[in-house]
């Protein structure tokens, strides 16, 4: 057998139903990794092991029903997970202790999955890099002097680095997609609706929602049929779809019309060669297998932004802090936040019915279209340091601005969209593209997604980052 981390998630599973290993010696291998390799990519804040290993003990002897049962998975440090601390990326919550477990958890744990620890994420997961005053930036496993992004960065730096076989994320303007793309993996952001946040976590405007990220189309969807459920009390609901994602892995797309554009909304946000060699790439990819590419002029406009931004700082302002800690809180935080409280609830109104407005126009154009073809950055992985390396905090949000200006649409949306892991620049380094569908139908995406893993003979290949 192939090293334990070369399997993937759904062929780690099958060996432990075939009795080839056990839940407990697959804990154990990612732990010995953990221990080992982490130092040099900052995938976790928090690792669980006493607790995995007593998870894969029980689960040695009872194994429930379900495509990932044994597997270990990852939990973002956004998500609770009852009696294990929850820092939310900031100081101001160090050792903060979780009184119950989020519903995907539970999912999680009901579908006999093994929670290794928590994974890294930036301060109340505003910002698209992984860098805190916790511990050691997320850095990419394929460069460990770029960034893995965020907020999932601790997330994908861990399935990139062979630390997880694949990961739960969350995601509200790109925080699943962004880290996919700098760490070469696949990730869905599922529609809106489809992932609850209960029993704590609010959904309010719908920007967010959790999703998976893995090394493979059927990794990420097996993973999206364990977290996809409602609870009572959500918000938005998801359109009902029908069997399971993993089961349109193997069916064929069809032929599909696919838009595309590389037109940044945000102004003055520049498509590196690099990336556009990749979009270029994948709408090759595309044609070649028969479906029909069409150029469209971009969906949205440039006035969407600071509507998204006064939305965004006041979301910046959820996480209670005392007064006492705010001088604990990074520089782009504090930002934020000050201009969160200082917004009216009128003008946050005004600014989801402005983004509400324009997403009615964008949408009965996308929907004309199978799906729609974006770059998911605008660059290749930054350097760590990079966002921050200016003269303040409004500098650093014009960066991840420009850097992040495709994906946060499809948050506003709420349809769904996936990273692609197609290209790879010559110093080696991944850039992702980004197809987003028709609200309620990720099945679409993932069946195109695997049709396209599956012409280009596995993302990967033969490729692996230099820590693995």
């Amino acid at each position: 057998m192939r090293d334990l981390h070369e399997l993937s998630a759904l062929e780690q599973a099958q060996a432990i139903r075939d009795q080839e290993i056990s839940p407990v010696e697959l804990t154990q291998h990612y732990l010995d990794r953990i221990e080992r390799l982490d130092p040099h990519v900052g995938a976790y804040v928090t690792v669980t092991a006493e607790r995995a290993l007593d998870q894969a003990r029980r689960l040695a002897k009872e194994l429930p029903d379900g495509p990932l049962a044994g597997v270990p998975i990852p939990v973002k440090d956004l998500n609770l997970v009852k009696d294990v601390p929850i820092m939310f990326g900031s100081a101001t919550y160090r050792e903060f202790v979780a009184p119950l477990d989020d519903t995907v958890v539970e999912r999680l744990r009901e579908a006999g999955t093994v929670m290794l620890g928590k994974t890294a994420t930036p301060e109340f997961g505003l910002p698209c890099y992984t860098e805190t005053d916790l511990s050691p930036p997320a850095r990419s496993p394929w460069d460990t002097s770029r960034s893995a992004g965020g907020s999932s960065g601790g997330a994908a730096a861990a399935v990139a680095a062979g630390l997880a076989p694949a990961a739960q994320g969350s995601d509200g303007a790109g925080s699943i997609r962004i880290p996919a793309s700098v760490c070469g993996l696949y990730g869905i952001k599922p529609t809106r609706g489809r992932i609850s946040f209960a029993p704590i976590i609010p959904d309010l405007a719908g920007l967010s929602t959790n999703g998976p990220i893995a090394r493979t189309v059927a990794d990420a969807a097996a993973l999206l049929d364990v977290m996809a459920h409602n609870s009572p009390g959500d918000t938005f609901l998801a359109p009902r779809h029908e069997g399971t994602f993993l089961e349109r892995v193997g069916r064929d797309p069809g032929r599909l019309r696919v838009a595309r554009y590389a037109d940044p909304v945000v102004p003055g946000a520049e498509v590196h060669p690099d990336v556009l060699a990749a979009y270029d790439e994948a709408s090759d990819t595309l044609a070649a297998l028969g479906h029909e590419v069409v150029d469209i002029a971009r969906p949205y406009g440039p006035d969407m932004v600071p509507h998204f931004i006064t939305m965004w700082c006041a979301f910046a302002c959820m996480h209670p802090v005392a007064d006492h800690q705010t001088d604990l809180l990074r520089p782009i935080t504090a930002w934020l936040r000050e201009r969160g409280f200082a917004t009216p609830a009128p003008t946050f109104l005004q600014a989801q019915a402005a983004l509400q407005l324009a997403c009615r126009a964008g949408v009965a154009v996308t929907d004309g279209y199978d799906a729609v073809l974006t770059p998911t950055v605008t660059q290749p992985p930054v350097p760590v340091g990079w966002f921050e390396d200016v003269a303040d905090a409004e500098e650093t949000l014009e960066r991840m601005s420009r850097f992040a200006t495709f994906t946060a649409v499809y948050n506003v949306t709420g349809q769904p969209s996936v990273n692609l892991p197609l290209h790879w620049t010559a110093e080696g380094l991944p850039i992702g593209v980004m197809l987003a569908g028709r609200v309620g139908d990720e099945g679409t995406l993932i069946s195109l997604s695997a049709q396209v893993e599956a012409a280009r003979g596995g993302f990967w290949g033969d490729r692996r980052p230099p820590v693995w």
